[in-house]
């Protein structure tokens, strides 16, 4: 009798670099993988990581808290299928400085391929890189470019996808995707633009960067309602929703047009559910209202001005609050990761710097696990050959 494992049941065992408090991981593990070795180094967020996944002491799972660029080879398991980097994107956002990929934060992407690079032959048969759609345009694209030839450098062909975390979930959250694959697939026939739209096009005309486009099924339209079944519900008299003053200071810093249609939402029949940031207009400071039943992009919390809030509308009241925990997990996909123990802001962090699980998801169901496919197939008939004698 064959004691090799049953196909269905080997999990690819992936290496999750910026791992923060494991999003990827869930999506990853939702499409057949095992996370088997994890870094980041905010203690916050590996304390949410530890809440959710536990740790046994069987060896199949270690957290390795600190700077990346103290991390040794030797530290890596060298059976991993696949590595994912979620490289900090403060350098590349809009919201950040655009020092693009030589900043101190985004710049750590070089201790990622360090790392790959030290791996030598044992270096995962795949890696993905997950940022802000600002890396495309980063020094004029040369921080793409550069992070595509780094990989190429490391034998890997590189696709570059675009999905918007609102094809899933009703948040507006654009993120780029660079898939890199030792054994790419033949490319599509038949790009897909909504995945690789035109302003990414420029990549793949590029001749001196080795990429792939791996043909893929279209990914499910965005969503352009559903905030309202995200939203926690709570008594009007929660001490949560801001006072009478509060609310009146919002509604003021409202620009005439935004005062306007909030007027007209509230007097509107039926509640409604609406979110708002506050943000910075010639020195001053105001809030800004979504028109739509969608969520602004989710960030982190450090700062206090970049918290979401929610916005109760209609039946002639209106009502605000900061945007819970709860809900911050509901739009990331992961709306029962278990919250006990973490604090507001820490939450609020954690997931605002996140990606989202679903979009990983579709990823790992659709690309990542199909790329790995031939080479799982190919090692289990070695391995049963072997076994039968």
């Amino acid at each position: 009798m064959s004691n090799v494992i049953p196909l269905n049941s080997v999990k690819p065992k992936v290496l999750e670099f910026f791992a923060g408090i494991g999003l990827a991981r869930v999506g990853l593990e939702r499409g057949g993988f095992s996370v088997g070795w994890a870094n980041d180094y905010e203690p916050d967020k590996k304390a949410m990581y530890e809440t959710e996944f536990g740790f046994s002491d069987d060896g199949r799972h270690d957290f390795v808290l600190g700077d990346i660029g103290k991390i040794k080879v030797t530290q890596l398991p060298r059976d991993a299928a696949l590595a994912w980097a979620s490289s900090p994107c403060t350098d590349l956002s809009l919201a950040g400085g655009r020092a693009g990929l030589r900043g101190s934060q985004s710049g750590t992407f070089w201790h990622f391929v360090r790392l790959l690079t030290d791996l030598g032959d044992d270096r995962p048969e795949v890696v993905v890189l997950e940022n802000v759609t600002g890396l495309v345009t980063s020094h004029g694209g040369d921080d793409l470019a550069a992070a595509i030839r780094a990989f190429n450098e490391l034998g890997y062909s590189v696709d570059v996808l675009t999905i918007d975390a609102r094809r899933f979930v009703p948040q507006s959250r654009p993120r780029l995707f660079l898939i890199g694959a030792q054994n790419p697939p033949v490319d599509s026939p038949e790009p897909n633009s909504e995945l690789r739209p035109d302003w990414l096009q420029w990549v793949f005309g590029d001749d001196s960067l080795r990429t792939h486009r791996a043909p893929l099924p279209a990914p499910p339209p965005p969503l352009t309602v559903g905030l309202g079944e995200m939203i926690e519900q709570m008594p009007l008299s929660d001490e949560r929703w801001w006072d009478r003053e509060r609310t009146n200071a919002f509604v003021t810093s409202l620009s005439p047009i935004q005062r306007e249609r909030v007027a007209e939402m509230r007097d509107s029949k039926g509640v409604k559910y609406r979110t708002a940031y506050r943000r910075t207009r010639h020195g001053v400071a105001v809030w800004e209202v979504r028109p739509d039943d969608i969520s602004g992009c989710l960030r982190t919390a450090r700062g206090g001005s970049s918290k979401q809030a929610v916005v109760r509308i209609g039946n002639k009241r209106l009502q605000v609050r900061w945007m819970t925990p709860r809900e911050y997990a509901r739009l990331m996909g992961a709306g029962d990761y278990d919250l006990s123990g973490a604090r507001t802001n820490q939450a609020l962090f954690g997931f605002g710097d996140a990606v989202a699980v679903p979009a990983v998801e579709w990823l790992a169901n659709n690309y990542l696990m199909p790329l790995l496919r031939g080479k799982l197939e190919t090692a289990h008939a070695i391995d049963t050959r072997a076994a039968d004698g």
